[in-house]
């Protein structure tokens, strides 16, 4: 059986449960959920003279999908504060450039609690902001508040992977 990584002994796949992401170097508090992380190149067809039989495909531009932050409502202001970063209320102006975009971070844990992935996301900036969800007394619910990004690229930190002396961890 092939392994993931020749530096560990790891078989089974991370939990998608166990995140964290973070901006201006804090992790978002009550954050339960975050859209994938994805990008898709278009393709570009083109037909070579004399040989119109047969059509080439090469790559063409490169477009990354917006997330979807979802968190509990709390007495944390930090997707409002971002959010209202994007427009000044007060003057009905954008703010400079340099104050409502941010790098973004994305880190994944393993069972143990320890960093194994970690992706970063350029240039994000809050293209919507759901400050309340629908509100009903009758529903047995939390209130959840949103945020989507929009960002210019993302990558993968290649200085965080598991510790090689992680026991083996099969699937059945």
């Amino acid at each position: 059986m092939a392994r993931m990584n020749a530096s560990t002994n790891r078989f089974d796949p991370y939990r998608n449960f166990r995140f964290k992401v973070k901006w201006d170097g804090q992790y978002v508090a009550g954050l339960s959920k975050m859209t994938a992380l994805k990008r898709s190149t278009e393709m570009t067809e083109w037909h070579e003279a004399g040989e119109n039989i047969v059509s080439r495909k090469l790559p063409g531009k490169t477009k990354y999908e917006a997330v979807t932050l979802e968190a509990g409502v709390t007495y944390d202001t930090a997707f409002e504060d971002w959010a209202n970063l994007v427009n000044d209320f007060a003057s009905h102006s954008i703010t400079s450039l340099g104050e409502f975009r941010k790098n973004v971070t994305l880190d994944v844990f393993n069972e143990a609690g320890q960093k194994v992935l970690s992706y970063n996301l350029y240039r994000a900036w809050v293209s919507e902001y759901q400050a309340l969800p629908d509100l009903d007394a009758g529903a047995n619910a939390v209130a959840i508040t949103n945020v989507k990004l929009e960002y210019e690229w993302f990558e993968r930190d290649p200085a965080v992977n598991e510790a090689p002396n992680q026991g083996p961890a099969r699937i059945g």
